[in-house]
């Protein structure tokens, strides 16, 4: 095996991978990110953008003296929400099973840097639907912080050990998922009891 697997730890709940490509010989999975947010830190940049020209252009006009220097912080504001918009929306991850080759490749990828996992198919020694133990990490109302809730996973286990994440969802769906990825590999899918009751 070649990469961390605890790279491919979803920092939220659920990631929801998309089938791309369904054959015999090759399963590939992707995930686009976060496009909710990243489209509306990206119109929100654009909306500032139509109050930032200006007081970019009446500070270069009286400097930080005139009535516009009160307001320099939108033009910041405004560059920060269009880089966190920009990180956002080129997050992706994708989850290859090469039949040809026997081998499993997880890339996760964003703007500034690429992670990739590779590991061959004699490597893999389980495919498990199981329960996760999530935060939360919200605390709303008096609630108490970094609670706890259980959220089905599906994860491959390698004969060193380790585990890696595949995707986090609804079970009915994550079965499947997990009955692809099985047949791919010929392994069989484990479902942890919990789940089936």
């Amino acid at each position: 095996m070649i990469g961390d697997p605890g790279q491919f730890e979803a920092i939220g709940n659920r990631l929801g991978f998309q089938i791309v490509e369904q054959s015999p010989q090759k399963l590939r999975l992707q995930w686009q990110g976060a496009r909710f947010p990243a489209f509306l830190c990206l119109g929100i940049a654009l909306l500032l953008l139509f109050v930032s020209v200006p007081i970019v252009q009446a500070l270069q006009l009286r400097g930080f003296v005139g009535p516009a220097a009160a307001l320099w912080y939108f033009p910041l504001m405004n560059l920060v929400l269009f880089g966190i918009s920009i990180y956002l929306i080129t997050q992706r991850r994708m989850i290859v099973f090469d039949g040809t080759a026997h081998q499993l490749t997880l890339r996760r990828r964003s703007l500034y840097r690429s992670i990739m996992l590779r590991a061959p198919y004699g490597e893999i020694a389980s495919v498990k639907l199981a329960v996760d133990q999530v935060y939360s990490g919200f605390a709303l109302g008096g609630s108490t912080a970094a609670e706890k809730f259980a959220v089905p996973a599906l994860r491959i286990g390698f004969t060193s050990g380790d585990d890696v994440l595949l995707d986090r969802g609804s079970f009915k769906k994550l079965a499947e998922l997990g009955r692809l990825v099985s047949e791919q590999i010929a392994k069989p899918l484990e479902i942890d009891p919990q789940l089936q009751s």
